[in-house]
């Protein structure tokens, strides 16, 4: 029996799927701390890529269907077992569509605005609001500009998480119950015979090579899964975020937007930005734009290269619906990115067996790796301990489909 077998298992990858890899292992009925050493293998930090810089959405609605309801009710479980509302702000909140016209902002009276101190929205603006059928909780919108609202979810079918907090606190989790985490980045997965034999690394803070057995090896290594298995059908688009402090807290909605805004070249025309805007329980709102291709996949997630200008597109896009944004605090603007399947008749993600033995993937969750990341974990420690997926029917996900 597998948990009777001496097992090297090494996962490359510290962001939350390789985490979450790592947690669940440590979870399995199997694991014995005596028998089974896991080493995790990061390139530069815990989160340090998308895992750190994502939204942290969590939706019933989500895809792929096969993994979302499992992976969504592991996410109330955790952050029941681990004080996750403290921890890594789980919480449920509401989600909507919002179609607004964005106001002209007039960039040289903001050192002025500045000043102002914002008070909650007046009876009359309220009054448009539910006008309109908008939620009262949306008084940090501006009601002038709003056209539509489209609840797509609410309490129950959507929550969230802090992206950097919840994956650095499920590594931690892993390390305590013997994870051996190491920061180096990954050169070669050595075999012999059609099976993992090892893998060779050059350390982060040495810069030496080396060499560690393995009987299993988890690639979960996002966007740099092709880097380690030329085979693997993974391409990388880069995203953009900025997390705003606002004037005063406000409340708890995930905002998907249609903003309309004058053309920045023609007054007379308008451009439409689709922002999606994430109002956090740590007083900040996380914003993101559309994803890009325009600078390569760096080497390592450290490496990444920000836009200023396609930040400020964010920070004016929110800032033009609502004037907590607009006089708030810019704290972080950054870029990440995002692992996407690209194969015919698959969107990802790929989780399972490789085709050599003891190889697996999991990798390829595009925009919804916080998401998936438990239901993937848990299936990867069935996978190898257990020889196949118990939790959840994802033949549709097989990498050997793909690769």
């Amino acid at each position: 029996m597998a948990s009777e077998t001496q097992r090297n298992i090494v996962i490359i990858g510290g962001g939350i799927i390789g985490s979450c890899s790592a947690y669940y292992l440590t979870r399995h009925p199997s694991y014995d701390p005596a028998l089974h050493k896991i080493t995790l293998i990061e390139a530069s930090e815990i989160a340090g890529g998308a895992s750190g810089k994502a939204g942290g959405l969590l939706a019933l609605w989500a895809y792929p269907s096969s993994i979302v309801p499992l992976s969504y009710k592991l996410h109330a479980e955790l952050a029941k077992e681990h004080n996750g509302k403290d921890n890594w702000g789980y919480r449920e909140v509401n989600c909507g569509q919002l179609i607004v016209k964005g106001q002209v902002i007039d960039k040289k009276s903001n050192a002025d605005d500045a000043s102002v101190s914002l008070q909650k929205r007046d009876a009359a603006a309220i009054g448009k609001l539910r006008a309109a059928g908008i939620p009262a909780g949306l008084d940090w919108v501006l009601s002038d500009g709003i056209r539509g609202y489209e609840s797509m979810s609410g309490p129950g079918e959507t929550a969230q998480v802090h992206p950097y907090q919840f994956t650095t606190s499920i590594a931690k989790l892993a390390e305590e119950k013997g994870v051996n985490i190491i920061l180096g980045k990954v050169t070669r997965i050595n075999q012999e015979a059609g099976a993992v034999q090892s893998v060779t690394f050059t350390d982060k803070a040495s810069g030496e090579a080396h060499t560690v057995p393995a009987t299993d090896v988890i690639v979960s290594a996002g966007p740099w899964t092709k880097r380690i298995i030329p085979s693997a059908p993974i391409t990388a688009t880069r995203a953009h975020s900025v997390v705003i402090r606002p004037t005063r807290p406000v409340s708890a909605y995930t905002l998907f937007t249609n903003i309309e805004l004058p053309s920045k070249h023609n007054p007379k025309r308008s451009t439409v930005e689709t922002p999606e805007i994430y109002a956090r329980p740590d007083t900040t709102v996380y914003a993101c734009g559309d994803g890009d291709r325009a600078v390569p996949l760096p080497e390592t997630s450290a490496d990444v290269e920000v836009d200023p200008k396609r930040c400020q597109d964010i920070i004016d896009s929110v800032g033009s619906i609502s004037d907590e944004l607009r006089l708030g605090e810019v704290v972080k603007q950054q870029a990440c990115y995002l692992p996407n399947v690209d194969a015919r008749g698959g969107g990802g993600p790929l989780i399972g067996h490789s085709g050599t033995k003891g190889l697996y993937v999991a990798t390829g969750h595009t925009c919804w790796g916080i998401q998936n990341a438990p239901g993937t974990g848990k299936l990867i420690s069935e996978f190898v301990f257990e020889g196949g997926a118990r939790s959840a029917k994802i033949a549709a996900l097989d990498p050997q489909r793909f690769m």
